[in-house]
This record gives C-alpha cells, structure tokens and sequence, in this order.
C-alpha cells in the first residue's frame, strides 16, 4: 500500500485464494451434515453434539493452537526469554489432566443438555449466582483471547504490505475489517460446523508451512547447530554489554535455557497454571461438548500432543529468526519475527501460504471463542435472568445476534488499545478464568464444597489475581506488564494465576466446613452420580442431534 510496505503481487494472490476457499467452506458448512433446523444452541452452538474423533481433532486442535499462539510463543524466544519455551510442557501436561475430567463433563451435560460450563455449575450447585458468576468469568476472559487473534492478523497483514501508514484507522485497518466481516458472516449463518469444517485447511496449511520452514530455513543457514551458535554469541554478547542494567534489575538476562533458579520456578509455574486453566475456557469446552461420546474425548486426549510437537518445532523458529538476522522495527516489535522470517526467507508463492496459514489460524479460534461466549450469554445470562420463557430459537437467535457483537467489540478492542496493552491483559484470561476451576473439575468429583464457600473464594482468587496483575509493571506499562508476580513472602515469581488460585482453595476448603456447620442453606444438586459416567446411546442421553451420517 502507499506509503507502507512493498506489496507481494503473488503472496498476495495466494493468499486471497486460500482466503476465499476458507470462505466458501465457511458458509458451505451450513448445509454440511445438515440438521433439520439451525433454531437451537445444540445445532448451532454445539455442532449437534455429533462430532467424531476425526472431525473433533481438527475443531479443539484449531481452538486451543491459535494465530497469536503462532505469532506470540516464537516472539518471546525471539526477544531472549528461554522461560517462553513453557508453552511446550504445559501442552503436554493438560492433556492427562483433560482425560480424567473432560469425560465426566461430557456425560453429565449429555444427560442434562448443558450447553456451556456455567449451566452445569448452575445444576450442580443448585445456584444461579455461582453460574453467572462462572460465565460471565468466561465472558472477560475470552474477550482479550479474541482480541490477540486480531493482534496476529495484524503482523501478518503489516508484513504483507496490506496496512497503510494512514492517520485514518478505518482506511489502516481496512484488511482487518473485511476479514473479520466475513468471518462473522459464515459464523452466523453457520455456527460452530464452519470453524469445524475451515479448521480442516486451516490445520494442514499449519502443518506444512512449519514443518517446510523448519527443514528448508535452517538448510539455508548451515544447519541447527550454526543457528544455535549464532543465538548464544548474540544472547552472551547482549549480557555482556547490558551487564550493569542487568544487575540493577533493569534490563532482563537473555539465555537458551532457563537457568536462575527464579527463572526456573516462573517456567514450571507458568506450564503448571497454564495447563490447569486452558480447558477452563468456553471456547476448549465447546470444542469438547460438540462430540459424540465418552470415547472421542478420550481419543483426542491422546492424539492432539501431536500438536505439541508442533508447537516445539515452531518456538524454535524464534532462534531461527535471530540467527536469520530479521529485522522487526524500531522500536523493535518481536511479534513480527516469524512472519518476516516467512517473507525474507520463503519464495513468494510460500510466504502467501503462510500468511494464509496464520490468518485462517486466527479465524477458526475467533469463530469458536465468539460462539462460545454467545452460548454463555444467552443461556447462564439471557434465559437464567432477562427471558426465563425463551424457547429454542429464541436462544439461538440471541446467540447469533450476541456472536456478532462480540467479534466487533473485540475489534474496537483492540483498535483502541495500544498493541502492547492488549497482549499483557489477555495474561490476566488465565488469571480469571482459573477461578473457575474449583466449581467446575472439583464439582464434577465431589458435592462437598459449599456454594457459598465456592462463590467467595472465587472472589478473592478474581480480586487477588487483578490487583496484583495490575501492579505489575514492565519497560512499556505501568500496569498489566506482565503475568509473573513475587510469591507472598518471597523473592521468587510465579504465575501470578496459580498463586490466586490457590487462595482460592484455600478460602472454599476453610469456609465450607464453617457454613456447613452455621446450617447455612445449600443448593439442591440437579445431577445423580451416575449422570457422571453415561454415554452415548444410554437411556436419557441426548443423542446426536443433526446428521444420519456418522463422521469419525
């Protein structure tokens, strides 16, 4: 564009085909195992609880891997923080944990015909008040999720010449806009089967490019041992010179590895919270609320490492990016390493395949983040307060309506907050939506918590995790600068969502025994324990609901 970067006529070419065919799948998916009506939240917002394990490995490996995950992971190694090389173990670790619970949450929203977190808190606890607590904690923290996926775009779209330098943001972020216009397009008219069904190309274009760049770049730059050379000369280099801001606290070390014990603790902490709280979000339960049985959670449980895999071979595309010797700006802007990488490194016609291959990576996610806090709106906040009497397609229409409204107030998110604001408080989505996980895991295992108990540790570990959030500073904020914190009575940080949660715990475990003995009123359980191990085709379960065509 005039004024901004050189355009790619073929990058750009590749790019749009790539963009239309996703289109075209977007709104194709409509009539893709087609339901007899769209008028529901289990047809619209679920899929119709009929995906197999097939279809289910694209859809929750397209939610959880996202653009910003592409983007923000090799950025930070890019940056000299070996402690970004948490995302890999924390990929690995969540899926044992999902194995145990995801399947009990299955049965008993089957049975009950839960559709989001919140409602099966509400039957559980017998307590409207603790559900929209727990949904509207899914509602702010998704919002910034969403937001990043515009933030990647972004790079992306920076990188290929399709933002203007234009004082006037509408004309700058023009790209922007028609992308996510479309997306909610499809996504209205569609639901969840269009992200389900674009995560198809969406997945295969990931794979391809990283595994392409991850032989063919190093090729070009003598080789993995080289490439390591030349970042531990630069991160010793970097010290050396930097060596009395470093000491003064000013300045961070750069490393390979984690190796102060402080940068040890703030690694396992980040891997361990992050691990416990990604499938707390709406969107990750969405995802497994679309399936078909028991079964197919358990299969993805131990297929989608395969994405951690993945994510280990793109994190080291941030050192690759430094011994290639991009260069991403003045200041320097880190999160656009790997897609300069792409355009210095890559012929013309690749860079248009991976630059299609983040922006659909940021599609799919956004599609199901949307849906997701839809679903929450409209039954734990619509129907639980404004409209008890809504019928079926009165919640889906609410749901279409409110999706929409949530791409758009994540755009002017993030098209009214500076970049670097956005990125450091979506941090604070692991801090707020870990809160949810006594009401949700612990009360798939045990009624024993007391509701009110619950409620009030949700409310210190919400209130603790955002005033200390909001304390930290870093070189660029003054407040959300990052998501590390001292633990309470020492010098070493740690994720400041585990510490939160687990005053959070500590609050229910003391108070619910308390109110128990006050005689004070507890809900009434809507659910038996054996509503918790019933699976598809047992008396009671909701069946699939849209196809005679089994998918696996």
């Amino acid at each position: 564009m005039e004024g901004g970067r050189p355009v790619s006529a073929v990058a750009v070419s590749v790019f749009a085909f790539l963009f239309l065919l996703v289109t075209i799948l977007g709104f194709s998916a409509a009539r893709w195992r087609r339901a007899k009506s769209m008028d529901n939240l289990d047809e619209w917002g679920l899929g119709g609880r009929g995906f197999g394990t097939f279809v289910a490995w694209f859809l929750i490996g397209g939610d959880l891997y996202t653009a910003y995950t592409f983007i923000a992971v090799p950025a930070t190694l890019f940056a000299g923080s070996a402690v970004g090389f948490f995302a890999v173990p924390y990929t690995i670790l969540v899926y044992p944990i999902i194995f145990a619970f995801l399947p009990k949450l299955w049965s008993v929203s089957h049975k009950h015909g839960f559709v989001t977190p919140a409602d099966f808190v509400t039957g559980r606890y017998g307590s409207k008040s603790l559900g929209l607590v727990v949904a509207l904690t899914g509602l702010l923290a998704t919002m910034p999720y969403i937001a990043l996926q515009l933030v990647g775009m972004e790079v992306v779209l920076e990188v290929m010449g399709l933002q203007s330098d234009s004082s006037n943001w509408f004309i700058r972020d023009l790209p922007l806009f028609i992308a996510f216009a479309v997306l909610a397009a499809y996504t209205y008219s569609s639901g969840l089967r269009a992200p389900a069904l674009i995560a198809f190309v969406k997945d295969s274009l990931i794979y391809i490019v990283i595994i392409v760049a991850i032989i063919y770049i190093p090729s070009q730059l003598g080789g993995w041992g080289n490439i390591f050379d030349a970042v531990q000369n630069g991160f010793d280099t970097f010290n050396s010179e930097n060596a009395d801001a470093i000491a003064a606290g000013d300045a961070a070390p750069k490393a390979l590895f984690p190796a102060a014990a402080a940068g040890q603790w703030a690694y396992a902490s980040l891997a361990l919270g992050s691990a416990l709280a990604l499938f707390m979000y709406p969107h990750s339960i969405t995802g497994v609320l679309s399936t078909r049985s028991r079964t197919v959670i358990r299969r993805n449980a131990a297929l989608l490492p395969a994405y951690s895999f993945l994510l280990g071979l793109l994190a080291l595309l941030g050192f690759v990016a430094l011994a290639a010797g991009v260069m991403v700006g003045d200041p320097p802007n880190p999160q656009l390493a790997i897609p300069q990488l792409f355009e210095d490194q890559f012929p013309a016609w690749f860079a248009g395949v991976a630059y299609a291959a983040v922006i659909i990576g940021a599609l799919v996610p956004a599609a199901i983040m949307s849906i997701a806090a839809a679903n929450l709106w409209t039954r734990n906040i619509y129907k639980a307060y404004l409209k008890p009497d809504a019928t079926p397609q009165d919640e889906a229409r609410q749901a279409k309506i409110v999706s929409l409204i949530v791409k758009f107030g994540a755009l002017l998110f993030v098209l009214a907050l500076s970049k670097s604001y956005a990125i450091n408080l979506q941090l604070l989505g692991g801090v707020w939506i870990l809160q949810t996980l006594p009401a949700i895991v612990v009360g798939l295992y045990t009624r024993w918590f007391h509701r009110w108990a619950v409620l009030a540790g949700w409310a210190v570990g919400m209130a603790y995790g955002t005033i200390v959030a909001y304390g930290v500073s870093s070189p660029t904020q003054e407040h959300f600068g990052g998501p590390l914190a001292p633990f309470p009575g020492t010098e070493t940080p740690i994720y400041i969502a585990l510490t939160a949660f687990l005053l959070n715990l500590i609050v229910v475990v003391v108070l619910t025994p308390i109110l128990r003995a006050l005689n004070v009123p507890d809900g009434e359980d809507a659910t038996s324990p054996e509503d918790y191990s019933v699976d598809a085709g047992d008396e009671g379960v909701v069946e699939e609901l849209s196809s005679t065509t089994e998918v696996r």
